[in-house]
This record gives C-alpha cells, structure tokens and sequence, in this order.
C-alpha cells in the first residue's frame, strides 16, 4: 500500500471513531486546537517564512498569491476565531430532518449524519487547512488534506498542532491528516481512493478544479472560480457604490470573493465613472474597459472578450457600461461564474429582479461580494464556496459535510 493510501486508510478508521463523538468532545476538541494555535503561533509563523522564502525565489508569481500564502498574528486569530466559533454552532449530527407514520404503523425517521472522510486538495492557502479540518471535525468526520507544494511547512506546522490538540481530548489524531508527498501522482492518487474517501473537494484556481472534476472517481463536491460582478444601476447612492465597489475589487484582489467586473449603467456612468476610475488607478488596480469606459479615462486599457471571462485573483478590474438591468443581467449570465454578484440600487423592483433573475450561489443587494464567506455567514468558517446544484450550494459549512439515513421504527411489522 502506497504512503497517500496508508495516510487515507488512517483516516477512514478515524472516521470510524468521529462519527459517534459527542457534540461536547468534539467542541472541546475545537477549543483545543485553538487554544494550541496561539501557543505555537511563533513555531507556525517560521514554517510560513520558510515557505514566503522559497516562494520569493521563483518567477512568475503574482502579488496576491504571495498574499495568500502568508500568515499573520492576525491571520492566525481568525483561525482560532473561527474554531471557537464552530464550537459555539448546533451539532447537526443527530438532527431529525423529518419524521412521520405509516399507515402500517412504521415509524420512519431522516437525520443527520456525518460524510465519513472528506478529502481536500487545495492551493497556496493555509487557512484552509485550519478551517477544514475544524469543520469536518464538528461534523464528525475526518479530513485528508492536500495543499499545494509552496504551503508545505506551513501546512506541517498547522497539522501538527492541530493533531496534538485532537489527541489531547481523547480523539483520534488521524482524524487530521495530511499528504505531505508534494508530487501530483501523490494527487492523481488520492483523486481515486474510493475505498477510504467518500467525498472529495477542490478548492483554488479554474485549472486545479477542473483536474479534479476530469480525473477524480471520487465523488466530487465542485468549489467554483469567483467572475464576480458589481453593477450600479441608475437609481444608485454613488457614494455608496463606490465605497461597495472599491472595497470589492481592493480589499482582498486574491480571493474568490473579490469583484472582477465592475458594471455601471449609462444613465449615471459620467458622473461615477471618471472618480471611481482615479480611485481604482490611484490603488494599484489596472483597468480594462469598454470603449465608453475608455473615453473617460486614458489610462484604462480596452477590454478584449477575454477579459470579461476572467477571474483575476489581481488588481486588475474589467469595467463596462451597460444601458439597462437586462443588459448588465444578461451580461453577468454569459460571463459569470456563478458565484456572488451585487446591484447597488435604491429601487426596490430592481434589488427584487436582480436577486430573481441572477443566477448565482449569492447575490446581493447594496453589499460587497467580499461578504461570501462562512465566517461572515454565521457558519464559523467554511470548505469553499460550491457554485454546483447538487447536494450544496454557496458557502460550504457543517451541514455541507453531512449527509442523512433512514432511520425506522416498528413493533414487530412484517412485509
């Protein structure tokens, strides 16, 4: 048996043990994990550097991915919030989600109960190590973890923690693992554990996610790319809209959450454009437009088709006037990710149809895509944000890493 597979058999049996782990184990398990977190932040933060260091020296990296590989004292208190706040959350294990008689008498019950063993291959983004393995953990499952080759040290740091906090409590360590072979044989691997894992989630860029979705034989929960959108309709608050805008495309340029596509309508598009344009030049933020956009600003660089596809993950913002709400909604439908796309709008119709006609995982009126986050949600912390139909959609929280069973009761009935 290979190494992945060892590690994954580990983790099945673990699995074996979470599943009817009591809601205050588990909480106490979470506790631990972040209290751990903050002893050993000095320890963590040294196998980041060493990580930043190595990454430094290759070519080709971009200023956001450099972003999402560091950690912060801050960065490291926002995991441990969010542990504490999964261990403050209901316990959906055991939770009936519907119960009734049948004329025979059989009482036939639906409850909640945990996936099993949830795999996670993911890029250069720590965090996401923490907030897996807190959530698949309240969930009552074990977690297999895969992070990229540039978060290694910094994911053996992580995991090494938080496995030590598990075991303090009396649970299973392997019910944290990670693969720590950095080679993508050791990922086409783990894409076909059938026997030990029983779902599988990609969470990073289109062509990570894409491998996925093409090679894995295990059953796959899609995390999609972020083409968000923001569109200022004409009955807007300007200063609002540039405020929700700005905040959109700069706070965090390389997340999935972050605006990629700024839509104005024509009506109030010289009086908003040309200070939102000087704001967004005057942060860094290249700018590609339409050649409305372009009259308005030298600076702004023409937008070809592509660049309405993508999802940047950078400071760079495409930006298009547009005519009506149908023209920015059919915009956003043939460009779009299905993600979470805004209206900044002060008519109610419009919020109304918007959130009607967009289809999306979420959409918002009068509020910065930056929001779509399980943390930001109430959900403690998520595994990615699902932009498929099936099984979940949105912010991937507890209840994304359940599933339920049948559960009947009788007196002796026969068939």
């Amino acid at each position: 048996m290979s190494t992945v597979a060892e590690r994954a058999a580990e983790a099945k049996e673990a699995s074996k043990r979470m599943a009817w782990a009591s809601a205050s184990l588990k909480n106490e398990a979470l506790l631990a994990m972040a209290g751990l977190l903050g002893d050993k932040k000095a320890e963590i933060l040294a196998a980041n550097e060493i990580d930043l260091e190595i990454l430094q020296k290759k070519e080709g990296y971009s200023r956001a991915y450099y972003d999402r590989l560091k950690l912060t004292e801050a960065r490291i208190e926002d995991m441990m919030e969010g542990l504490r706040q999964l261990a403050a959350l209901p316990d959906p294990v055991g939770e009936v989600t519907g119960m009734w008689v049948r004329p025979n008498g059989l009482q036939v019950g639906q409850v909640r109960v945990p996936m099993g063993v949830v795999g996670i291959i993911y890029e250069a983004r720590p965090n996401v190590t923490v907030d897996a393995a807190g959530l698949a953990l309240k969930a009552g499952n074990a977690v297999v973890l895969r992070g990229s080759s540039e978060a290694i040290n910094s994911n053996k740091a992580l995991v090494a923690v938080l496995r030590q906090a598990v075991e303090s409590v009396g649970l299973p360590g392997s019910a944290v693992t990670l693969i720590e072979d950095t080679e993508r044989a050791a990922v086409v691997e783990m894409m076909r554990l059938n026997k030990y894992l029983d779902v599988l989630i990609p969470r990073g860029g289109a062509s990570l996610i894409q491998s996925v979705v093409e090679n894995a034989s295990v059953p796959v929960i899609e995390t999609g790319v972020g083409n968000c959108h923001t569109f200022v309709d004409e009955s807007a608050d300007l200063k609002m809209a540039g405020e929700i805008a700005f905040n959109a495309k700069t706070h965090r340029p390389g997340v999935c959450n972050a605006m990629e596509t700024l839509l104005v309508h024509s009506a109030v598009a010289d009086k908003f454009l040309p200070g939102m344009l000087e704001s967004f030049i005057a942060a860094g933020v290249e700018v590609r437009g339409c050649a409305r956009v372009q009259a308005l600003d030298s600076r702004v660089k023409a937008a070809e088709e592509d660049d309405w596809y993508e999802e940047y993950l950078d400071l760079i913002l495409a930006v298009k006037v547009v005519d009506s709400l149908e023209e920015a909604v059919a915009h956003i439908g043939k460009y779009g990710s299905g993600h979470s796309e805004a209206i900044v709008t002060s008519l109610y119709g419009n919020a109304r149809e918007f959130q009607a006609r967009v289809d999306a995982a979420a959409v918002y009126v009068n509020a910065s895509t930056r929001f779509t986050d399980g943390f930001e949600f109430g959900l403690g912390a998520e595994m990615g944000i699902s932009t498929q139909k099936l099984h979940v959609r949105g912010p991937m929280g507890l209840v994304a890493l359940t599933s339920t069973k049948f559960v009947i009761n009788g007196d002796g009935q026969i068939r």
